[in-house]
């Protein structure tokens, strides 16, 4: 699917280019894009390799067997493929949860984990799975609980309302994450798509029955599939217990005085006063998150014994191959990403379709923005901040183009990203998957922002 997308960006960008006397800018489009690869890829080093560090800790203590085994009925279901035990479980659960949260920079390496460890179950090497395919498609329309990057657009612009997209984009992200589900499993199985499944069901039932065995014996080994071995789960010892707990109790104790203020005799800040209950816990979760994380694992893997620096290096080392994996991808796509975008593709886009979209009240000033949010991560924030600033911060328009840059997602750069870390050059199903998906929170965006804010 990538080779023919990839394959017609290059040339509709010569030929638009070249129509449109702009091949200079094809010309640059290509050497930004490919600038633009290596600066990200090269600023998510130190990211990966500190949650790769993280997630380390946490494996080796047992504490991703122990989460993914409590919400193994979901996953099961969701990757009947992938053995309910496996370290890849526990991965993706922590990656979903971050996105929710909107933590993108530990969503990514996070998703980058959990693809490397879905490759261990890869009977072809080169040719997406079922269960990666789904993974990508959730992540192209993941659930976030607050669309914190459109709301500060919002409320910087001079919003009396900024965080009345909070409703809407939850909404249309469930409608674009039950699209994905639902496509992602019936595309599968449409013969396009299909791939023979013995070779995978024979790696798949190995593991499975590895897991089993080992189950029965107190544990799970995977240390001959390329994941990292896991002893079976350490008792805590006394002291580490009442130091986690305490640990607990004072992010319990910062959560509750962010939320509620005036309990602890501190005058709430003007922005938090405008809040509601909600929206200020989801705020606060997101501020406290990443710090709880960071040294909560590392705490729960020392109470557990495990030698916490030594585990915490080896796990960031693996940072570093990740990158150099993902460097030629990223430039492949971004490339042509650019070439397109110089040639004026997006432009010619929308005058296509708005004679099509008009009658059907799609708002044409959306369609630019719609049809670059699949691409482009940083051009669909530019749009937004132009349509903000044009049409103003509280006009139906505005929040809708808010509301569809918090329920969607950059699916090109994604599958670039996560499918490049392991090596996937046939990603069968998920591109479609993740379009379809952000088609829907587009459509869903604005009929419920007509509903609700109009």
């Amino acid at each position: 699917m990538l080779n023919y997308i990839w394959l017609a960006l290059v040339l509709l960008a010569v030929a638009i280019g070249g129509w449109n006397d702009r091949l200079k800018d094809v010309t640059e489009g290509a050497f930004d894009g490919a600038k633009t690869a290596v600066t990200i890829a090269l600023g998510l080093i130190g990211i990966i390799a500190l949650w790769l560090g993280v997630m380390r800790l946490a494996e080796r203590a047992g504490l991703v067997q122990r989460i993914a085994h409590g919400l193994r009925p979901i996953m099961r279901r969701l990757f009947p493929d992938v053995p309910p035990e496996h370290p890849a479980m526990g991965s993706m659960l922590m990656n979903m949860s971050a996105n929710m949260l909107g933590l993108g920079n530990a969503a990514t390496p996070l998703g980058l984990r959990a693809m490397r460890d879905l490759e261990a179950l890869n009977a072809r090497p080169g040719v997406a799975t079922n269960a990666m395919c789904t993974f990508l498609a959730l992540n192209t329309s993941s659930v976030q609980l607050i669309p914190a990057t459109a709301i500060a657009i919002l409320a910087a612009s001079g919003s009396t309302r900024p965080t009345a997209i909070v409703g809407t984009a939850l909404l249309a992200t469930l409608c674009a994450a039950s699209v994905a589900i639902i496509s992602v499993k019936l595309l599968e199985k449409l013969p396009i798509f299909w791939i023979s499944p013995s070779a995978e069901k024979t790696k798949v039932g190995q593991d499975s029955q590895k897991a089993e065995i080992k189950g029965k014996a107190g544990g799970t080994d995977y240390s001959d599939s390329g994941v990292v071995p896991q002893e079976p789960p350490r008792r805590s010892s006394i002291l580490g217990l009442i130091t986690l707990i305490a640990l607990i109790l004072l992010f319990i104790m910062l959560f509750v005085r962010m939320v509620a203020p005036t309990l602890f005799g501190v005058p709430m800040a003007g922005d938090a006063a405008a809040q509601n209950v909600f929206v200020r816990s989801v705020n606060a979760l997101s501020i406290l998150a990443i710090p709880f994380l960071l040294s909560f694992f590392p705490l729960y893997a020392a109470a557990h014994g495990v030698k916490v620096y030594e585990e915490f290096v080896e796990g960031a080392k693996e940072g570093f191959s990740v990158i150099l994996k993902i460097i030629p991808f990223l430039v492949t796509m971004l490339v042509a990403i650019g070439m397109f975008k110089g040639a004026g593709g997006i432009e010619l886009l929308s005058r296509v379709l708005s004679p099509v979209l008009t009658p059907l009240h799609f708002p044409t000033d959306l369609l630019p923005l719609a049809l670059m949010r699949p691409l482009s991560g940083s051009a669909t924030l530019a749009l937004l901040t132009d349509i903000v600033h044009r049409l103003g911060p509280d006009n139906i328009v505005s929040l809708t183009a808010a509301t569809i840059y918090g329920s969607t997602e950059t699916t090109f750069y994604v599958a670039a990203v996560y499918f490049g870390a392991v090596g996937i050059k046939q990603t069968r199903h998920a591109i479609p998957a993740g379009l379809l998906a952000d088609l829907t929170g587009v459509i869903a965006s604005v009929i419920i922002c007509r509903a609700v804010l109009g």
